[in-house]
């Protein structure tokens, strides 16, 4: 039986995961003799390091995002140097011997990374010719951090045409190694939506991620006294948020729980005339599939703060500079065909660069690939 390794990080409900596990559901749907298994690395290594590194990260975001952001650029987005070929960091020989020992009592056939510290150790394997097994890297945003190992990795999906000329002029890797899928979604969102008829009042969806809303906040606190659109809030798994929302009682304003399940949510984005959230690669990217126009007020430091750069450079996000006055520009962009076809049409030609799915590049990868896998042990 052939068997796909899929390599998140941390346990936390991330972006990482929620990729992973769409591939996982595709395969097992599609494949039902190929084994799927999905491993948190770092909890491998060590739980407590786990819990300790997790708990460490989301506390440097909420209570220092300035700084946080500057290092995040400093040492994970910068232009590709020698880092990424020496192999004398003092933390990498623990985590090769931990990726070692786990592929050894695993022995996949096929290693999928969807995070960039995984395939960074991968990466340091494959240089030193110790791991045959071919690996695939999967962004989840809509750009590449430097810790993703490139040159020795097998295959790569990427988000879009520009990431891909990034991958060949920058880093020298073949051309048919690079796929771009555009960051992998469920097959639930992929479904075209019907026409949406206008409602009254406007429907909007206000989704902050799975740790909440933040500073979303001040723009549904100045919406309380309006009943100009009607929302439903993500409120994740906040429940100090959640209860507070309730607590007002309105019933133009209602909170919503964690939700799971991908049909409850397609059925959600359905129903909305837009929604507000941050610029996270998996909810935008189910979004741009939805054509539901896309508004940002808050986003968190690094990865966020990087990806709403290219989505407001290709005119796919409108950011909500002040909140107070969110509302009034949410109106007139709805109210305006003119820019809605333009949003429509900008959506149109970034999908038009996606040369397939995440699961048709995939489904092709695991039906060709050869059996029996006698390559599949580590070398010595």
């Amino acid at each position: 039986m052939m068997k796909v390794l899929f390599l998140p990080l941390f346990q936390m409900n991330t972006g990482h995961h929620k990729v992973a596990d769409t591939l996982i559901d595709f395969l097992r749907r599609q494949f039902p003799t190929v084994e799927s298994k999905k491993i948190d690395f770092l909890s491998y290594c060590n739980e407590l390091m786990e819990k300790m590194v997790s708990e460490a990260y989301l506390r440097w975001i909420r209570s220092h995002p300035a700084s946080y952001h500057r290092v995040y650029k400093t040492f994970m987005y910068q232009e590709p140097t020698r880092l990424e070929f020496v192999s004398f960091e003092p933390w990498l020989p623990y985590f090769e011997s931990k990726m070692k020992k786990m592929l050894e009592q695993e022995q996949p056939d096929l290693i999928v990374c969807t995070h960039s510290f995984p395939s960074r150790i991968l990466q340091q394997l494959k240089r030193k010719r110790a791991l045959a097994v071919p690996v695939v890297n999967v962004y989840t945003d809509f750009f590449m951090n430097s810790i993703w190992g490139k040159r020795f990795i097998d295959y790569h999906f990427v988000p879009h045409q520009e990431a891909k000329w990034e991958l060949i002029t920058k880093h020298g890797i073949d051309k048919e190694r690079i796929i771009v899928t555009g960051i992998p979604v469920h097959d639930t969102f992929m479904n075209m939506p019907e026409a949406r008829r206008r409602r009254r009042p406007t429907h909007v969806l206000v989704a902050g991620g799975n740790q909440g809303l933040g500073n979303m906040m001040a723009f549904l606190r100045a919406a309380r006294m309006s009943t100009l659109f009607r929302y439903s809030v993500l409120c994740g798994t906040n429940e100090q948020l959640y209860h507070e929302i309730a607590s007002w009682q309105l019933p133009h304003i209602r909170p919503l729980p964690y939700i799971a399940d991908p049909k409850e949510m397609n059925r959600l984005y359905d129903e909305a005339d837009a929604v507000i959230t941050k610029p996270g690669g998996v909810t935008i990217s189910e979004l741009l599939h939805k054509r539901i126009p896309i508004f940002t007020i808050d986003c968190l430091p690094g990865q966020e703060r990087i990806n709403l750069q290219y989505l407001q450079r290709n005119g796919l996000i409108y950011h909500l500079s002040a909140p107070n006055n969110g509302e009034r520009n949410i109106f007139r962009l709805l109210t305006d065909d003119v820019e809605k076809n333009r949003f429509f049409r900008r959506v149109s030609d970034y999908f038009a660069g996606v040369e397939k799915t995440g699961q048709e590049a995939l489904a092709e990868m695991v039906a060709t690939m050869p059996r029996p896998m006698a390559w599949r042990v580590l070398r010595p």
